[in-house]
């Protein structure tokens, strides 16, 4: 019988730091030729939206797809695991914290691979919001960070994401009064919001700085304007069929002429070593997160391989 797995499952099985691990070698993996991965697809209707979408990983000998509804007031989310083997269901888990994690994941391997090693890094941030915490676990757990400043449109849900962001990763995290103080003289900024419009100017970005553009997954969302693509020196995503399709930060600037699908590379070949990523101290780079199916499907046969270790069955 196939196992189920719920929200407190996956959350007392997975750990950041395994996650990580774990779409290091499905990165890896991927550039090797052994990952089959679909673009998402979406079902739009009057009240809400149907999402899937789906990968295979031929060296771990698995796949799995990944539906959710969003519907409000809530997304509902849940991951199917199946054997490459013979086709058999291995689990179903519920999927937000799933999510959460492989999507902090993600932004944590670009983080790793696109700025240096020996310098601390300081961190902004723009949202607030359950997705942020995922993307300053990832973070912390690549780089020592020194400090982090959060920009969030809400005073009171700002200040109360510090405060419980500072005891969770023992990093102080302050509050930013304006957008620019999550910008200037930091050396990582990340999005992770809902928003239709750029959240911070481009001219704000200092030389050397790397940004995890991870919230817009849509034609009608983006978080970054034209100027910071165009002041990007190296663009990686994790899917250059995927980001065609829907990306809202990149594609008005390609519309535009200001830069080509042709300098963009992905972030699997940054991993393995087939791309030189960073090559200057003061280039900027930029990783704008999509979302694809084999971090699903990668952190998916994390937590059903740990739940086997630990004795579960069903």
């Amino acid at each position: 019988m196939a196992m189920y797995l719920t929200e407190a499952d996956v959350t007392g099985l997975l750990t950041m730091k395994e996650a990580v691990e774990a779409l290091d070698g499905a990165f890896i993996r991927q550039a090797d030729g052994l990952v089959i991965n679909q673009p998402r697809r979406r079902l739009h209707m009057p009240n809400g939206t149907f999402h899937a979408m789906a990968a295979a990983d031929l060296g771990l000998g698995t796949y799995a797809t990944k539906v959710y509804s969003s519907f409000k007031p809530q997304t509902r989310s849940f991951v199917l695991l199946f054997s490459a083997e013979n086709g058999d269901l291995l689990a179903t888990m519920e999927g937000e914290r799933l999510g959460q994690v492989r999507t902090g994941a993600a932004s944590g391997i670009a983080t790793k691979y696109l700025t240096d090693p020996a310098k601390p890094v300081t961190v902004g941030i723009f949202g607030t919001g359950w997705q942020a915490e995922g993307q300053l676990a990832a973070v912390c757990a690549v780089r020592k960070v020194e400090s982090i400043t959060a920009y969030g449109r809400h005073v009171e849900r700002c200040a109360a994401f510090c405060d419980k962001m500072t005891t969770m990763l023992g990093v102080p995290v302050r509050p930013a009064a304006e957008p620019e103080e999550a910008v200037a003289g930091k050396s990582v900024v990340i999005t992770i919001t809902s928003s239709k419009e750029p959240l911070f100017e481009g001219e704000w970005l200092s030389p050397g700085a790397h940004i995890n553009a991870a919230g817009s997954n849509m034609l009608i969302k983006r978080e970054i304007d034209d100027l910071t693509v165009q002041r990007s020196g190296l663009i990686v995503v994790d899917s250059i069929e995927q980001a065609k399709l829907e990306s809202g930060d990149l594609l008005p600037a390609f519309e535009k002429r200001l830069f080509r699908w042709e300098k963009v590379v992905e972030l699997s070949d940054v991993v393995a070593g087939r791309c030189a990523g960073r090559t200057a101290a003061d280039q900027i780079t930029l990783f704008k997160s999509i979302g694809i199916a084999l971090e699903d499907t990668a952190v998916a046969t994390l937590v059903y391989n740990k739940a086997i270790s630990a004795g579960r069955t069903s």
